[in-house]
């Protein structure tokens, strides 16, 4: 019999390619990023065959999974890189040396520096960084088994590090070159929200409209990360340097409040505001300062006044206070006290120490890349790393393909390290493409790229050599394969517990939000977009959900309860972002609210039936109606 689950994945599944396409769509600046990672692949390759740098395919998938639109971030990525793989690689040393000629503490070494270095990605603000610094510590202790004991400690650790800091420094100095600039991007971004904000508020409903959902979703961190790397390296005045910051501010400020405007909204006015974002639009187009606007109608109501004013911020004028979001701890709060990064650390280790011992007891050092796909290949949730799991395979297989027929057909008739240059440089240009995309299909277009370039760069020249390229295709799919039976089966994690700590931290931002005076929340702009951003992330963590084991699936009932959380929130993050109350009595019953639905299912809901009673009279009617609403959605969950 079918499954609630199972129903819903069927009415699902018709929408599948529909997101496929959508996640295909070119959009401003995808064209752009994906030239730019093929040509830089490919001039990485062409130095690694000159200088005979080995393992230049590893090199070329770090580009392909590092290298961002921002030239700035892409330059400031790679030199940290290099000093901390530096570094890395100077305490290996010592590592190399005590384990030479011990394979059995060898194994032991790559298993205890493996978990920590994944434990600390998981458990900090490093994130994957992690990931490639244990795959880049682990790769160097297993290249000791195919160089000769007298050359391991040198030539093994020389080509980790040649490794990394020949594709770092080079995509730093590409970047300086040829980078897309931080200022370029930032007035691209104000661009967009305009037009985001025109399109929504010409449709009628903009609270509706998907694409400025989906643009709240992104959250404003990268933006305003992107203002710092402005100001910082002094790219243009500090005049227009502020002004840049504020119109990061501004943009999202716009598309949040334009969100909030009612669908009845009178004809003339709406046309008023679309009209002058137009204007503000074509002035940006050529080059000068947007327009002023006018004072908003007398008649405005919060929202068509908050639009207005966040048009006059973009225009040059007054923003007011600033209340920036408090910035995440470099260290989690819960490191030590949740253990799923020690399992996470744990897991993605057994999965590399199984292959490892696979590819050494078989002595078939051709498989080696199952180590590196297990690096790359685990995720925190069972369903993310399911997912990621399809996608790598579908993905192993296309660039496989590519790769094969390009030995059957291409490489024959190259004569040059130059011409294959020119088969990466195509070759990478389709894995790029789907590698910017969404983060549902990124994956597959690093997979892409990685198989490809595992299956065509061979040695340093062009090769006809398929014994190799099959190896290494098994060696993918064997990880994946170990990655998928452990992250399946040990110390599973539920999207339904991340969806939930996601809602919960959108919650306490909103906490905040509510707990400041009515004059400073305008300026909290970090705090709305934060609490937006976690939203997306669990609409992202729900469309997982068939990819999970039917053991730990949720059922159709809870998935809905949550999603309904969700867009109860959404709702009260804008709300509270643009109520001129004191709403500080809110505060407790967010924070009971967040405690609640971030309770495992089984758990009590006493905390989601506590309410703040205080001045209840005093309260926003509207806002105290939707806090009851979500709590006893929480109380309700099944």
């Amino acid at each position: 019999m079918a499954t609630a689950a199972d129903a819903r994945a069927a009415v699902a599944a018709p929408s599948l390619f529909a997101r496929v396409r959508r996640d295909l769509a070119p959009f401003p600046g995808r064209a752009a990023l994906t030239w730019r990672i093929a040509l830089l692949c490919a001039l990485v390759v062409g130095v690694a065959m000159l200088y005979q740098i080995p393992e230049a395919a590893i090199s070329c998938y770090l580009v392909i999974f590092l290298m961002k639109p921002d030239a700035a971030q892409n330059v400031g990525t790679a030199v940290a890189l290099i000093v901390l793989v530096s570094l890395v690689v100077a305490f290996v040393v010592l590592l190399v040396n005590l384990t030479v000629d011990s394979p059995p503490l060898r194994l032991i070494t790559i298993a205890v520096v493996s978990f920590v270095f994944l434990f600390i990605g998981a458990a900090t603000q490093l994130g994957e960084i992690g990931g490639v610094i244990a795959l880049i510590i682990a790769y160097a202790l297993a290249l000791v088994n195919v160089v000769p004991v007298a050359d391991a400690a040198t030539l093994g650790l020389r080509y980790a590090w040649y490794l990394v800091t020949l594709p770092m420094a080079m995509m730093a100095l590409f970047n300086i070159v040829l980078g897309i600039s931080p200022v370029r991007l930032a007035r691209a971004t104000l661009r967009e929200r305009l037009e985001a904000s025109a399109r929504a508020i010409a449709g009628g409903a903009p609270a509706a409209d998907p694409d400025l959902e989906a643009r709240l979703g992104e959250g404003n961190g990268e933006a305003e990360k992107r203002a710092g790397l402005i100001r910082l390296f002094h790219m243009v005045s500090s005049a227009a340097a502020g002004q840049l910051a504020r119109d990061v501010r501004a943009g999202y400020r716009l598309m949040l409040t334009a969100s909030g405007l009612p669908d009845d909204l009178d004809a003339g006015r709406r046309a008023a505001l679309v009209g002058h974002i137009e204007r503000m639009i074509a002035a940006l187009d050529v080059g000068q300062a947007p327009p002023a606007p006018a004072p908003p109608p007398p008649e405005a109501d919060r929202a068509e006044r908050a639009v207005w004013e966040a048009l006059a911020i973009i225009a040059g004028g007054p923003e007011g206070d600033v209340t920036p979001a408090p910035k995440p701890p470099f260290l989690r709060p819960d490191a030590f006290r949740n253990p799923d990064y020690q399992r996470f650390a744990l897991k993605t280790t057994a999965a590399a120490i199984i292959c490892y011992v696979v590819y050494t007891g078989l002595n078939w050092q051709g498989i080696h890349t199952a180590l590196i796909t297990c690096y790359v290949a685990a995720l925190g949730t069972t369903g993310e790393t399911v997912h990621k799991l399809g996608l790598r395979i579908v993905g192993c297989l296309i660039g496989a393909t590519l790769g094969v027929a390009s030995i059957l057909f291409v490489v024959p008739h190259l004569e040059s390290v130059g011409g294959l240059m020119v088969l990466i440089f195509a070759g990478i240009l389709l894995a790029a493409w789907v590698s910017t995309g969404s983060e549902r299909i990124a994956y597959g277009g690093v997979q892409i790229g990685l198989a490809f370039l595992l299956t065509v760069v061979q040695g340093f020249g062009p090769s006809l050599d398929l014994d190799t390229a099959r190896d290494r295709i098994v060696g993918i799919l064997l990880g994946n394969v170990v990655i998928y039976l452990i992250f399946t089966r040990v110390w599973v994690v539920s999207i339904e517990r991340a969806a939930r700590e996601h809602l919960a931290a959108a919650l306490a931002g909103l906490a905040r939000l509510a707990g400041l005076p009515p004059e400073r929340r305008a300026g909290a702009i970090g705090d709305a977009a934060a609490a937006a951003e976690h939203l997306a992330q669990t609409r992202d963590m729900l469309e997982l959900v068939a990819f999970e084991p039917a053991s730990i699936r949720p059922s159709m009932k809870t998935v809905e309860a949550l999603e309904a959380a969700r867009a109860e929130i959404s709702t009260l993050n804008r709300d509270i972002y643009l109520s001129p109350d004191d709403l500080s009595p809110f505060t407790a019953r967010l924070g009971a609210i967040a405690r609640a639905i971030a309770a495992p299912a089984d758990g009590s809901t006493g905390d989601a039936r506590a309410r703040d009673e205080t001045a209840q009279d005093a309260l926003p009617a509207a806002i105290d109606q939707r806090l009851a609403r979500l709590r006893l959605t929480v109380a309700g969950r099944a």
